[in-house]
């Protein structure tokens, strides 16, 4: 029975977060600044929830640190997702690896 009402409670919050500014705003938004901040809110959260989880992943802080290297070298250059991705993880495993020879 609780988990049908913590369903609930989760749908009701998520309708409310995304009706809400729809019901408020009705005009377009003409302020420069507010479009700049709503257009990055979403990279800017994207970002605070992931680059943290980056550096408790592998267990090693050095062999995070590494492969978050590669990534923002990779990406920086502009190769693909995908590329940046794999050679991340490539690079932290390899990392993890030499780390425990020595």
């Amino acid at each position: 029975m609780s988990i049908i009402i913590y369903i609930a409670v989760m749908a009701a919050v998520t309708y409310l977060i995304r009706m809400i500014p729809l019901t408020l705003v009705r005009k377009k938004i003409r302020s420069r600044f507010l479009n700049s901040f709503l257009y990055y809110i979403p990279y800017t959260v994207l970002s605070a929830m992931t680059f943290p989880a980056i550096f408790y992943s592998t267990g090693s802080a050095v062999s995070s640190a590494v492969g978050t290297a590669a990534a923002l070298i990779l990406a920086y250059i502009g190769m693909p997702l995908i590329v940046v991705a794999l050679a991340a993880a490539g690079t932290a495993y390899l990392a993890g690896f030499v780390i425990t020879l020595f």
